[in-house]
This record gives structure tokens, sequence and C-alpha cells, in this order.
């Protein structure tokens, strides 16, 4: 099992806390970003700055088991559909009975911006969101771990 960060876009307090848990429960943290971005980590992918190519690298190294830590919707239901877990620097842990309702909501909302429509961008970070994800996190290390015994 490893942790895969979708670094192009994750928060930096998000990205230190996946090494301090990967550390605590002796887990490699992967950070796949493109050579855009100045990541620090023992195991880190650049890629080109290509539309989707993180997402692709994300998805070729990624096992069953793996955690992937990642916004993209898309690249979720990917993971998940190979047997790994998937969640959002929020702590949403994203579920294959929900992936579906995500993905449409995206896409309404794709569709809605296309016609004109205005949506609201995603709130500033807070303690409360590192919590969160330290919460769900944690909780899904444990979950996969008592799944490998």
């Amino acid at each position: 099992m490893k942790i895969i960060v979708d670094a192009d876009a994750c928060p930096k307090s998000a990205l230190q806390i996946c090494f301090r848990l990967g550390l605590q429960y002796q887990i490699e943290v992967w950070t796949v970003a493109s050579f855009d971005h100045n990541i620090f980590s023992e195991h880190h992918i650049t890629v080109g700055d290509n539309s989707q190519e993180a997402d692709l690298k994300i998805l070729n190294v990624t096992k069953a088991g793996d955690i992937i830590i990642t916004q993209d919707f898309g690249l979720a239901a990917m993971v998940l559909g190979k047997g790994a877990y998937a969640m959002g620097p929020k702590g949403q842990v994203y579920h294959p009975k929900t992936i579906d309702f995500l993905l449409e909501e995206r896409e309404l909302k794709a569709k809605f911006r296309r016609s004109g429509g205005r949506t609201k961008g995603p709130k500033k970070r807070t303690g409360d969101d590192d919590e969160a994800f330290t919460k769900g996190l944690t909780s899904l290390i444990e979950a996969a771990l008592n799944l490998e015994l």
C-alpha cells in the first residue's frame, strides 16, 4: 500500500498531513505533479504540463489497496475501479456507490458554465479542513491496514 497524492492541486497543508501520517504508519507517500510545481518528496514523479498527464501517471502507478488523494472526481472514479481508495484534500472519502452522482454533478456545473453561467470557486482552506482531512485519512489508512491482515 502507498499513498499517492495528485500534487498539482493539493494544498500544502494536506500534503504535509500525508507525509506525517505516512511516516507514522510507515507507508510510502508518492507525489505526482507537473514540472511547474516544486515538490520535495522522496517518491516524486514529475510529468509534463499536458492536460490530464498527472492523472494518467497516477492511474498507471495505482494498485489495489493504494490510497489516492485528489480533487478530481474522474480520477477518483478510475482508481476506485482498480480497487484503490480515494479521498479529497478536505477529507471527503469517495465511494463507488456515490461517485456517479459526483460525476453527474460536475458535468451539470460544467454545462452551466459553458452556457455563460457562473459557479462559485472553492472556499478558502481552513484549520477545520485540515482536521477533517487528518481524521479522514487516518480512518482510511487504518481501515485499509485492517483489510490487509
